[in-house]
């Protein structure tokens, strides 16, 4: 089962940190070259990516939950780095959807949820 739960855990983590390499690698250079282009088809994608986000987020803080508990990891200094980590992209995530025109936020997420993965990586079992 716990297989299972870590899977999960991942899945949602590839998710939220794949879909910002992707809108920031891919989807946003697209549209900065293409001339006439309207800004509501990239709206369109960045609100289904936020969507995806949001359930990414609920199975994230589900499975890693539960994973903390079960392992006993509750006391773990990379864990306790983590969630604040976490807790900072969360407040520089709601500052961006504020303010979507302060692209230097994008840039400083994805360096966090980069950083979130590496401690992820530290502590798994």
């Amino acid at each position: 089962m716990w297989e299972a739960v870590r899977w999960l855990h991942l899945l949602g983590m590839a998710f939220f940190v794949g879909g910002q390499l992707v809108l920031a690698a891919a989807v946003v250079p697209a549209f900065r070259g293409v001339e006439g282009a309207g800004r509501e088809p990239l709206r369109a994608i960045v609100r289904g990516f936020g969507l995806g986000t949001l359930v990414a987020l609920v199975a994230l803080i589900a499975t890693g939950s539960a994973m903390a508990s079960h392992f006993g990891d509750w006391g773990n200094s990379d864990l306790h780095v983590k969630l604040g980590l976490i807790v900072l992209a969360g407040v520089l995530v709601a500052a961006h959807a504020r303010r979507p025109q302060a692209h230097a936020l994008e840039g400083l997420i994805f360096v966090i949820s980069l950083a979130i993965v590496w401690l992820g990586v530290a502590i798994a079992h």
